[in-house]
């Protein structure tokens, strides 16, 4: 981590409104402004560093006006002096990607006039909207040749401040400044290839994105397309991850790589056939078994089955063929102490009276009408209870 000293100027209590684990966290902390700061916030594409202010983890920088606003969760003593540390690895990431993106850009825009209209530096990979309905493979890979010849090239990056009336500034490629922009105008210079309005942190050097790999185009927004880059570290960690990858396939699959998508294509076949045999089987099952209860003469007026194989379909299959005005069904698929479906069938006010209580006991949650009350259980172990129940319930009203 590189390390700066500055002071604070002001701590102000805030919150920073957080997804961890896909579930939406409020956390309460202090937004901090330094006198001056290594840590770069969110803007022109590119997400914000993270750090130390002190021994406090910075979880966000934002941009107000001309101050960036840091967010901590211990609060910090207003003119003291403090020691910010960046997280050099991340920081270093957005580097190439944000460098990356203006040589794909600059050479998108000079071999085919394919200009960029916005462009998204995301966790693991990176897009590029390009005013086009498409690219082609040829193209694409003309593209990614000349980005890596512009690498090894050993091209510097330079940054230069101009005033906004500096004649110099109508030569720069921009998407416009935001409306509260303040002091110099940073231009970013890619010798002899691109000079760019830029507020983003950049390599000093092309030869430090290693290299860039384009992966692909996808349909962008209507007539644009949107290509799929990776710049320097992240084309290892991809090439890391895809061969851990293929390495578990090849033991899985018993055979080479090359083999992989044949394997995969011959295996979804042969499982949709036997999801379909197996459907067919059980709905045969459900009929029979339904059948061969409603033909015993001393079959009484209540019925119950747990299979663990089975669905709402076999269930209601089975509900189906029993006469349900006169006899009680209850029916339930699933583990024999764990989690599964069930279904309560029969004349409906008594559906109706017994379906809660049987909710209750299965720790479920379903719903009822027309005599039928279905749901999911959370827990089958408390199976025998709802039986006892519902036999003492029939014997009851058949008495």
């Amino acid at each position: 981590m590189e390390v700066f000293v500055t002071s604070v100027v002001s701590c102000c209590p805030a919150e920073l409104k957080q997804e961890v684990n896909g579930k939406k966290e409020t956390l309460k902390g202090f937004d901090v402004i330094l006198q001056d700061t290594v840590l770069f916030p969110e803007g022109g594409g590119q997400p914000d560093d993270r750090g130390l202010i002190g021994e406090a983890p910075v979880l966000k920088v934002t941009r107000q006006g001309p101050d960036a606003v840091h967010f901590v969760t211990s609060p910090v003593e207003v003119g003291q002096e403090v020691r910010v540390k960046v997280d050099w690895e991340r920081r270093f990431d957005h580097m190439q990607q944000h460098s990356g993106q203006h040589l794909i850009t600059a050479l998108a825009d000079s071999m085919f006039g394919y200009k960029t209209t916005s462009w998204d530096l995301g966790c693991h990979r990176s897009t590029i909207e390009l005013d086009t309905p498409s690219v082609k493979a040829a193209q694409l890979q003309e593209l990614e040749e000349a980005v890596n010849e512009k690498i090894r090239a050993h091209i510097p990056v330079n940054v230069q401040l101009l005033s906004l009336n500096d004649p110099a500034v109508e030569k720069v490629r921009s998407r416009g400044l935001p409306e509260d922009h303040a002091g110099p105008i940073r231009v970013v210079d890619i010798e002899g290839i691109d000079a760019n309005m830029c507020c983003g942190t950049h390599v000093k050097n092309l030869s430090h994105l290693q290299v860039i790999k384009l992966l692909g185009t996808e349909k962008g927004k209507k007539n644009k397309t949107n290509l799929i880059f990776l710049a320097g570290n992240r084309v290892l960690k991809y090439a890391e991850k895809s061969y851990s990858t293929e390495r578990s396939l090849v033991s899985l699959l018993k055979m080479g790589p090359d083999e992989h998508v044949q394997a995969v294509d011959k295996l979804q076949k042969s499982f949709k056939l036997l999801q379909k045999t197996n459907l067919s089987l059980l709905r045969d099952t459900a009929v029979f078994i339904a059948q061969n209860f409603m033909s015993n003469p001393e079959r009484g007026n209540f019925f119950s089955l747990h299979k663990k194989e089975g669905d709402n379909e076999f269930m209601n299959i089975i509900a189906n063929e029993i006469n349900t005005e006169e006899i009680l069904v209850f029916l339930t698929v699933g583990e024999e102490k764990g989690p599964g479906l069930f279904l309560l069938a029969g004349p409906s006010g008594q559906v109706t009276e017994l379906g809660p209580q049987i909710l209750e006991l299965l720790q479920g949650k379903g719903a009822g009408k027309n005599g039928r009350f279905q749901g999911k259980a959370n827990s089958l172990a408390k199976r025998e209870e709802v039986e006892a129940l519902l036999r003492q319930h029939c014997k009851h009203h058949s008495s």
